[in-house]
Formats: structure tokens, C-alpha cells, sequence
């Protein structure tokens, strides 16, 4: 098989598809691997990493759409859509919901289309959560920018000048990028609080050492098929909202992390409870490119509100683009192993291969894709 991997071309995207070791691994499987110049430059890889793992060079993007197998990261533009030849296969990430202006366009490719934002998230298919990978990455850097943003140390000083308080850290979501924020924030030395809508997170949480916050309520309505949050009561929210609000005029940081899948994210912080916070603290939004978890977050901005931070940069991983990018590539390759383990055709019933697989052929092979698509004619 030839597989191609283009440059990213997506604005503040820094990361690559695949890193030099997956394509050693690739080449032993006998694979060609094609990939763009100076596609993970970025991402600390040059040409040569690539020559050396057995990976040819190729100078024009259009050639690499031609390839029987294309990995990415982020979905095709436009432009990127009218160089892909009919009949290739694509895995890259894809939430539908950002996609729809383009989805008749990918059916009518007849592409085969494998999402890394819907690999089922079952013990097996562990190794190839990109979402995951990448959430954690995302939360971790999210609590180093967040004590950079803040007036305030986060651990607690003792000093013959007398003694700082620790900073308090509210994480919204307890996923895997609030558990991430979570064991960072605390080995930064800060007092961390967590709420999330899920109970079941209650002892995740607790073992990290933070506090959790729960509204109190007699069902799990929050857990949602996968371990995934799901949308709440109207009284759920009215309860949740009381709580934040009650609690948020005390913190220094807050990083939010709630999403629910191929949905706008949950606002949780609105413009009032942003006006109640201390002069000096901060928000790290990382829902800013689902809308943000804030009322007041801008994707893609850092802005200034009645002297709280509040930092809506929607693609954190790609802050930190080589290890974002190795571990990606092993999620990629882990995945490839898998869905063409018997070959080079899927096996559309294997759990994996069909949960990924958004379209099969031009034909869609998902009933969220089935309904956007309808919203979008």
C-alpha cells in the first residue's frame, strides 16, 4: 500500500500525522510511505528524519492525494477535497458537526472515511484514542499556562516575610484533560477543586488529591453511553450553575473541559459569574473551539475581562507539537494495524473498523453523519 501524508495547512496547527518511528514500522510492514516536504517541521522532523526512516519525499501536496491511504490530523479543506482521487481512504480527526458545509462533497468523492474522533472507546481500541493522547496533553499544558496567566503563586511560600497562600484551581470536567489539569495543577503545588456530572469520576478524582464538587442528585443522568458526559435536566443545570457560581468567586484558576460529542459545548460560566472572580485570575477554555465552556470566550483569543484572563486557544496540543505528534502517529498506526490486520480490505464488522468509519465508499456508514448531512441540504 501507498500511503501518503500531506503538511497541515490548517491556521495554529503545528502537528504531523506520522513521526519518523511509525514510518520505520510501516516500511518493515512493506508499505511506501510518501509525505510532503517539510511536513513535520514544525514538529521538529525534518526531510532528512524521514528519508532516513525509509519515507520518499514529495514536493507537491496534489501528488500525495493520490496515494491509496492519506493520514492527517485534521479534516480536508475544500482545496484538499478537490485533490483527493475517488475510491482513496482517509483516516485523519473529523467531528462531523464542523464539517457540514463539506460532507455531500466527501460522499460524492466515494472516499472511504475513517474518523480518530469516533474510535469506540472500549478496552481493545485504548491504544489508538488519539482523543485521549491529545486531551492529555491539552490538560497538562493548560495548567502551566494558566499559572503564567494568574497574579499568584500556585504552591503554597513560607517566607521570613511571612507565608502565601496556595492558588485554588476549579477544573470543570474531570475527562482526561481535566485529569490531567487535576495531577499537574497539584504537583504545581495549588488547591484543586473539580465538579464534574458524572459521579462515577468522584474517586478518579479524590486519588489525585483534589476535592470534588457534586451537585447533589439521585441518578447518574450525566453519564453518558462510553463514559462520555451527556446533556443534563433543566433542574440538573439549575443546581450545577448555583454551585459554580457559589464556588468560582474563590478560585484563582479555572480550566474547563466539558464536552459532550458532536455537540456545542455546555455553557457553564456566564458573564456574571466571570464579572464575580478575583481581579488577577483566569479561565483556560479548553471547550473554545466546540463555543467554550464561558459565555465570554473568544476560539482562538486571549482576552482581558474586568482583569480576568480568559484564554480560548482551541488547538493546546499543537503547543507542543512533537510529542503531540509521536503519540498521534502511534494512535494512527495502532489503528492501521488493526482495521488492515487481514489485508488491505476493512472488515466493516469488526467493532473498531465500523465505529471509526464514518463513510464506506461514498456510501455513509453513520447515523450522526446521516443526520447532519440532512441538516446540511
Amino acid at each position: 500500500m501507498i500511503i501518503g501524508i500531506p503538511k497541515e495547512t490548517k491556521q495554529f496547527e503545528s502537528r504531523v500525522a506520522i513521526s519518523p518511528d511509525s514510518v520505520k514500522k510501516l516500511t518493515k510492514l512493506g508499505h511506501e510511505i510518501h509525505i510532503e516536504s517539510k511536513a513535520g517541521e514544525k514538529s521538529s522532523f525534518i526531510n532528512q528524519d524521514y528519508q532516513d526512516a525509509g519515507a520518499q519525499i514529495v514536493d507537491t501536496p496534489k501528488s500525495i492525494y493520490a496515494c491509496d491511504l492519506i493520514l492527517k490530523i485534521n479534516a480536508l479543506n475544500s482545496e484538499e477535497l478537490d485533490y483527493i482521487e475517488p475510491g482513496k481512504t482517509l483516516i485523519c480527526f473529523f467531528q462531523i458537526k464542523d464539517e457540514v458545509s463539506l460532507l455531500s462533497k466527501y460522499i460524492d468523492k466515494k472516499i472511504t472515511l475513517l474518523s480518530m474522533s469516533h474510535i469506540p472507546r472500549t478496552t481493545l481500541a485504548q491504544n489508538m484514542d488519539a482523543l485521549s493522547s491529545q486531551s492529555n496533553i491539552a490538560g497538562y499544558k493548560a495548567s502551566i499556562i494558566g499559572a503564567d496567566h494568574i497574579t499568584k503563586y500556585m504552591p503554597l511560600l513560607m517566607t521570613a516575610a511571612g507565608t502565601i497562600k496556595p492558588a485554588k484551581v476549579l477544573i470543570l470536567g474531570a475527562g482526561v484533560a481535566g485529569l490531567a489539569a487535576v495531577a499537574t495543577s497539584k504537583r504545581l503545588g495549588a488547591q484543586v477543586f473539580v465538579f464534574d456530572v458524572r459521579p462515577i469520576v468522584k474517586e478518579q478524582v479524590e486519588s489525585l488529591g483534589a476535592k470534588f464538587i457534586e451537585v447533589e442528585s439521585e441518578s447518574d443522568e450525566g453519564t453518558g453511553e462510553g463514559g462520555y458526559a451527556k446533556e443534563v435536566s433543566e433542574e440538573y443545570k439549575k443546581k450545577q450553575g448555583e454551585l459554580i457560581k457559589s464556588t468560582i468567586k474563590n478560585m484563582d484558576l479555572i480550566i474547563t473541559t466539558a464536552l459532550i460529542p458532536e455537540r456545542p459545548a455546555p455553557i457553564l460560566i456566564d458573564k456574571q459569574m466571570v464579572e464575580s472572580m478575583q481581579s488577577g485570575s483566569a479561565i483556560i477554555d479548553l471547550a473554545a473551539l466546540n463555543g467554550g465552556n464561558c459565555e465570554l470566550t473568544r476560539c482562538d483569543e486571549i482576552i482581558n475581562h474586568h482583569n480576568v484572563i480568559i484564554d480560548g486557544r482551541s488547538n493546546i496540543p499543537s503547543t507542543m507539537p512533537q510529542d503531540s505528534s509521536q503519540l498521534y502517529s502511534r494512535n494512527v498506526f495502532n489503528l492501521f494495524n488493526h482495521i488492515y490486520s487481514k489485508g488491505d480490505s476493512l472488515n466493516v464488522d469488526d467493532e473498531i473498523t465500523n465505529g471509526s468509519m464514518l463513510i464506506n465508499n461514498g456510501d455513509v456508514n453513520n447515523d450522526t453523519f446521516k443526520q447532519f448531512l440532512n441538516k446540511g441540504h
